[in-house]
């Protein structure tokens, strides 16, 4: 009887994982046919993804763009398009030709360095097919994780079997009411979610050091988050919340706002000295409590 039972449970359960990924702690949720062996392969999925697209990993993909300034690798051409396009979409605010200013600043965050990056960079990019070719290193950091959580979420769903993927404020769209985590070191949720859209949530209150946090803005050679947080909700994919997670939170409020209302297939919760600021459509995603 327990061997029939473990084999049903084999073929139908309810499996929930966590793991590093991408400096941050990923869970992946299934439940259906073959739940537990999905995530298992989910799992894998992120850390082969992560593995390529790692720049601080000398043997990375990326690092390998960065360093010989050409890969042939479809994961990084795919993000690098879409960097290109967030590029244009943002007037040069998501930039992905800043892999220098990302790495010093990484440095900085994580202790490594006491030196902020001191200027920004210009260049150019290309690709063609899975082939990128640069003058100038790349980060694709605020791409990578959103990318790697619809990948893994492709590689999670199947036939008789429903989950979803989450990555440091990063997911595919939820199975279940998920709930916005407040910035101010508090218990209680700004908001709690029920949507079919993926979710993307950016502050400096996640990643900061001596008040200087991971979000910089090269247009004005800024650094540090303009608010306390920025959730998106994109019909798009987790890749497009992400990018546009990071690009409202370098930008001053009103223009801010006036990005996410022109955004088409996306709303937007900013909060800004402690006020609630939202799209026109933001509350169709909240829970009724």
């Amino acid at each position: 009887m327990m061997g029939s039972l473990a084999s049903v449970y084999e073929w139908f359960g309810n499996t929930r994982r966590e793991f590093n990924c991408c400096d941050t702690r990923f869970r992946i949720q299934a439940t259906g046919v073959r739940a537990d062996a999905a995530v298992t392969a989910t799992r894998e999925t992120a850390e082969l993804l992560e593995a390529q697209l790692n720049a601080f990993d000398e043997t990375s993909a990326v690092s390998q763009l960065n360093r010989k300034n050409e890969v042939t690798n479809e994961h990084v051409a795919r993000i690098v398009r879409r960097g290109l396009e967030y590029y244009d979409r943002t007037d040069g605010v998501f930039d992905i030709h800043q892999g220098r200013v990302e790495h010093d600043l990484k440095a900085f965050l994580r202790g490594d360095s006491d030196a902020l990056p001191a200027t920004f960079n210009t260049g150019t990019v290309r690709v063609d097919d899975a082939t990128v070719t640069s003058d100038v290193e790349l980060d694709l950091n605020g791409l990578a994780k959103g990318y790697i959580v619809d990948r893994t979420a492709e590689a999670l769903s199947g036939l008789g079997r429903r989950g979803f993927v989450s990555g440091g404020g990063d997911m595919s769209p939820p199975t279940g009411p998920v709930a916005i985590e407040s910035p101010y070191g508090d218990d209680t949720p700004l908001k709690v979610l029920d949507t079919d859209w993926s979710v993307a949530t950016s502050g400096g209150y996640r990643r900061s050091r001596n008040g200087t946090d991971h979000v910089y803005d090269p247009t004005t050679e800024s650094l540090g988050s303009r608010h306390e947080s920025v959730t998106v909700v994109a019909r798009r994919d987790c890749m497009e919340a992400d990018a546009v997670a990071t690009t409202l939170a370098a930008l001053p409020l009103a223009r801010a706002r006036e990005l996410a209302a022109e955004w088409e297939g996306l709303e937007v919760l900013i909060i800004h000295d402690g006020v609630f600021h939202t799209t026109e459509g933001f509350e169709t995603h909240v829970m009724d409590i």
